[in-house]
């Protein structure tokens, strides 16, 4: 990175875009973002937002299913961020800062502004360490998608982490991380993490420890092996808060396990050119924070404030499953589309029959879940590179999403307010250009 320093061309970067060298440093800067447009109509029930967690959609019969569905657009999640490279003796120092405007309601045009990544990283090809907010290492898009919801079985959690990067063998990269913990959880009175409490007053969820995580990630040729795995304690204290009495204090452990596979499809012909199938899979119990699309951020549930439940409380992590599957097809290097499948389930104790019909906790708890996804997007100056396609500075996108969710208790959970299920068909146009 420092030969450039002492040439005449002092303000010219290696980074790519818009970038330049600091006069009088070896540190490159560049910024970077996109400007983004999406429009969206629904065909089943009102949903005003713009990003559209499958957890949420209306149910039927709901007031939102009788309205039917409306149309709407959005800009907020437009990007700006700046990177810089530095050297040092102990290798290059990356940082970032990044945000967007995602921080306002979803229907509102006065957009917020808002952090996603600020970190700092330094270190060598073979080991580097980081420290800041970052995309947790749980993250896992599996799939090319127009909009910015957090769809089935993705994840896109970004939180304040130190973390360890490493190279094990040709193509193998290890991780391991400590992460900022949320514990959320649902009981009769609503939904809690440790910031919020449905019943006012301080919160019972309670963190104790970070969470551990690590990844394996092996590359080759453009195939792509990824395991990843997390670790929580999960905790209650309802002294001091409006849930108490009774005093009680709950522990338990959350974990879960993951896998992701790319295959360049080229491997079985070179007619596929760069196309790809993608699968994606996984198991645990307690980590419903880090599948935000799934549920309402469910870690576990307790029967706290259940008429039945006198002397026996109970803190339940919740077990869930779920698999996605996707093709990617390259039409042309300029004109490609995804085809996406998911389904997810979670599994709830017995007693989450007696939430109250229609309430928060009780319309919250989505069982089965399945969702697909078809799009075209064109992409006029990508370019074909070797094996892989570079998309160019814009993208124009056309969507189709059909999402179902099904509530645990079906209509006894919903009563008036809906049927136990829900159904939607969203499709959604999306421009993007980048700088």
């Amino acid at each position: 990175m420092g030969d450039q320093y002492t040439t005449e061309d002092a303000l010219r970067s290696d980074l790519p875009g818009l970038s330049l060298r600091i006069p009088g440093s070896q540190t490159e800067l560049r910024f970077y973002g996109f400007a983004n447009v999406n429009a969206y109509h629904d065909f089943n029930a009102r949903n005003q937002t713009d990003a559209p967690a499958p957890q949420s959609i209306p149910l039927a019969n709901s007031a939102a299913a009788m309205q039917g569905g409306d149309f709407g657009m959005s800009a907020r999640f437009s990007r700006l961020g700046i990177d810089t490279r530095t050297p040092t003796g102990w290798g290059t120092l990356e940082t970032r800062v990044e945000g967007d405007f995602g921080g306002s309601a979803p229907a509102s045009t006065n957009a917020v502004f808002r952090l996603r990544q600020a970190w700092g990283e330094v270190g060598t090809e073979q080991f580097r360490v980081l420290a800041g907010q970052a995309n947790s290492l749980w993250n896992e898009g599996v799939y090319e998608t127009v909009n910015f919801a957090t769809n089935l079985n993705q994840s896109f959690v970004r939180q304040a982490q130190v973390r360890a990067t490493g190279s094990l063998a040709p193509g193998l990269t290890g991780q391991v991380s400590l992460e900022m913990p949320d514990t959320q959880f649902t009981s009769v009175a609503g939904v809690f993490t440790p910031t919020f409490s449905p019943v006012g007053g301080l919160s019972p969820a309670f963190n104790t420890l970070p969470d551990l995580l690590g990844r394996l990630t092996y590359s080759d040729n453009g195939l792509m092996l990824d395991l990843r795995g997390l670790t929580r304690e999960l905790s209650i204290r309802t002294e001091g808060t409006a849930l108490a009495p009774p005093a009680l204090t709950r522990d338990a452990a959350g974990w879960g396990v993951a896998g992701t596979a790319r295959f360049p499809m080229r491997w079985l012909s070179p007619a596929f050119g760069p196309d790809e199938l993608i699968g994606m899979a996984y198991y645990g119990q307690g980590i419903g924070r880090y599948f935000g699309g799934n549920t309402f951020n469910q870690d576990a549930l307790s029967n706290v404030g259940l008429p039945g439940a006198v002397t026996s409380f109970s803190f339940d992590p919740l077990p869930t499953y779920g698999a996605t599957v996707a093709y990617r097809r390259f039409w042309t290097p300029q004109v490609r589309s995804n085809f996406v499948y998911s389904y997810a389930w979670q599994d709830y104790p017995a007693y989450a029959l007696l939430f109250t019909p229609g309430s928060i906790s009780a319309t919250s708890l989505n069982s089965t879940m399945q969702q697909a996804i078809v799009n075209l997007i064109w992409s006029p100056f990508a370019e074909l590179r070797g094996n892989t396609v570079g998309t160019g500075w814009l993208d124009v996108g056309l969507e189709y999403v059909y999402t179902h969710r099904d509530v645990f208790g079906g209509s006894a959970a919903t009563a008036a307010a809906g049927l136990g299920f829900a159904t939607a068909n969203r499709i959604l146009a999306s421009a993007t250009i980048r700088f």
